[in-house]
């Protein structure tokens, strides 16, 4: 007799095992892609963006070229009239800023004129400040080139009360007028102590003393910005040891007072037209005389002496 069909029965665990087999290698096929997609998309943003900061800071701390120095020193030269540093002045100044004792260049500049914007640029590297008598010019070179930082500062010398001045510093100079200190703290009445804290904790490579006003009785003269340079320059804690500090217009009696008394003969490398160029030290802070070498500082002042 012969047997029926046969009914063959697949259990359905089979199916089952195979198309979830199927779907684990797809899913880890499509987790893996996207694993490699991602890091990929990372990596090169990462690395963009690290080339992009390269070359931005390499941008910034090379030096600007020679002749694009030369030519803006140029054309400020040619454009010189009355009142406006000559090429020799100019030059001087440009020298020290090519080759600042410190990277970046600290320059801080008393007064804003004419070649306000070439000290800008010419110190591209680093940082130049620039303190002035006219909160008027301040807002409107903030408002032109609002890169530049400026500063108005209220002076409240006169150059009528110059020897009176220099009198009170000789009088005050184990205290409240000493050569290495913290301006901040200072009651001396040459101390310039009211401009923002960090001008005072900055280490200054040079300063131009081409301001405020001073060639009338009245005008404020530049008494207080010579007296504050020589403390700074002595002052400073960090950066080179020396500092370059140039007054302009040395031939007129307060300029010329000033800096035989504040930053010393001794110091003077050179002089360019109306242009003299101090290179300061820093200073002891158990010192009490601005020119040990000098016997300036023992020597009564009155306008004979002039």
């Amino acid at each position: 007799m012969k047997g029926g069909p046969k009914l063959i029965v697949l259990h359905p665990a089979i199916n089952k095992h195979g198309g979830a087999s199927h779907r684990l290698w797809l899913l880890a096929f499509l987790a893996f892609f996207t694993f490699a997609f991602l890091f990929t998309l990372i990596t090169t943003r990462d690395a963009a963006a690290a080339a992009a900061a390269t070359a931005s800071v390499t941008s910034s701390a090379s030096p600007l070229p020679k002749p694009v120095f030369d030519a803006l020193l140029h054309y400020a030269a040619a454009s010189n009239t009355t009142g406006r540093l000559s090429s020799a002045e100019l030059k001087s100044i440009a020298a020290v800023l090519r080759r600042c004792p410190s990277t970046p260049c600290n320059f801080l500049v008393f007064g804003l004129t004419h070649e306000t914007l070439l000290w800008n640029s010419l110190n591209h590297r680093g940082r130049t400040v620039f303190v002035d008598e006219s909160s008027f010019l301040v807002a409107k070179l903030e408002e032109k080139h609002p890169e530049i930082e400026a500063y108005d500062l209220q002076f409240t010398t006169r150059v009528s009360d110059l020897y009176g001045l220099v009198d009170h510093a000789r009088e005050e100079i184990k205290t409240e007028c000493r050569p290495v200190q913290n301006l901040l703290f200072s009651d001396c009445k040459l101390a310039i102590n009211d401009l923002p804290n960090h001008i005072y904790e900055l280490s200054w490579d040079v300063i131009l003393v081409d301001g405020p006003r001073g060639y009338f009785a009245a005008a404020p003269g530049r008494m207080a910005a010579i007296f504050t340079a020589g403390v700074l320059a002595r002052s400073k804690r960090a950066g080179a040891a020396k500092t370059h500090v140039f007054v302009h217009e040395f031939d007129r009696e307060v300029e010329r007072v000033c800096s035989d008394e504040f930053l010393c003969r001794d110091n003077l490398i050179e002089t360019n037209d109306s242009l003299a160029h101090f290179v300061l030290e820093k200073g002891d802070p158990n010192s009490f005389e601005f020119c040990p070498n000098s016997s300036s500082s023992s020597s009564p002042l009155s306008l004979a002496d002039d």
